[in-house]
Formats: C-alpha cells, structure tokens, sequence
C-alpha cells in the first residue's frame, strides 16, 4: 500500500495524543502510589499480594510510554505497549461493570469505591477504544513528523534514522 503524504500527519496527531494521555495520566498517579494501588485493589481482579505493586509500578510505565510517544522514539513498540494497556483497562472497567461495582477507574488519579450513579463505565471505555485505535494506527503507521527516530527501514534520512522533519 503507497503511503499517503498525509499519513505522517496523522500518525503525529496520533502520538501526540496518545502520548499525551499516557503521560498525564502516569503523572497524576506517580505523585500518589498508595491511591493508585487502591485503585487497582478496587477492581478486584489480582490478588492483593499483585495489587500494590502493580498500582507503584503502572504510573511510571504509563509516563515512559508516554514520553515514548511524545518524542517520537520507539513509536511501534510503544504504540504496541500502549495498546496493551488500552486492552487491559477495558478489559477492567467492563469488568467491573459487568460485576456491578460500583468504581472509579482510576485512570488520572484517585479511583477506588464511588456511589452508584457515580460510575462512567461506558465514557470510560469508548475512550480506551478510541485511544486503542490511536495505537493500532501507530502500529501500523509509526513513522511521523517530527520523530525523533524514524520507523521505515525505506528512510533516507540521515545514517542513525534520526529526522530533520
């Protein structure tokens, strides 16, 4: 398939979007383990030996990528994490919907136990879509404008894969 002029257009808009909700959302919850590891307990799918530190670990993971993302380095491997990460936090929330709980996500700070009525499961979940359909057209369209390394082995630019555009 020719590439279009415009898909290093889009795939820019593309990671700087997903980028950028990756790294905010790592960074809101980085200031404040303990409320994202309770996040993760609220959703009752691990054990809570897993919980904790898979609520200290996340925040800093989602930040990586984030940046990742942002700069342009690494684009498919952090499309593909990212994705990774969209599929999961779907996979919970309708989990959790579907088990009647009655939670926060979690997904840019606070989570745990919220009144029902409080509960935006499916908000939440067509967002994680539309986020995972950023990863996937990064995944299959990781080169873009202004990346700091290029994805396409086709590239002329300079010998290291580092691009001026």
């Amino acid at each position: 398939m020719k590439r279009r002029p415009w898909f290093a257009w889009a795939s820019l808009v593309a990671r700087l979007a997903l980028g950028g909700v990756m790294l905010v959302a790592g960074a809101l919850k980085v200031t404040d383990p303990e409320t994202a590891a309770q996040a993760v307990r609220a959703y009752e799918l691990l054990p809570s030996s897993l919980a904790a530190p898979v609520g200290w670990g996340l925040p800093f993971l989602e930040v990586a990528i984030g940046l990742l993302l942002i700069v342009g380095f690494g684009v498919r491997a952090s499309a593909v994490a990212a994705g990774i990460f969209m599929l999961a936090f779907i996979v919970a929330v309708a989990s959790a919907w579907a088990r009647g709980l009655s939670i926060d996500c979690g997904c840019f700070g606070g989570g745990g136990q919220v009144a029902p009525g409080q509960t935006k499961y499916l908000q939440e979940i067509l967002r994680d879509i539309g986020l995972l359909a950023l990863a996937v057209w990064l995944w299959r369209f990781p080169a873009s404008k202004f990346a700091v390394a290029s994805e396409t082995p086709s590239d002329t630019s300079s010998p290291t894969g580092v691009t001026a555009s």
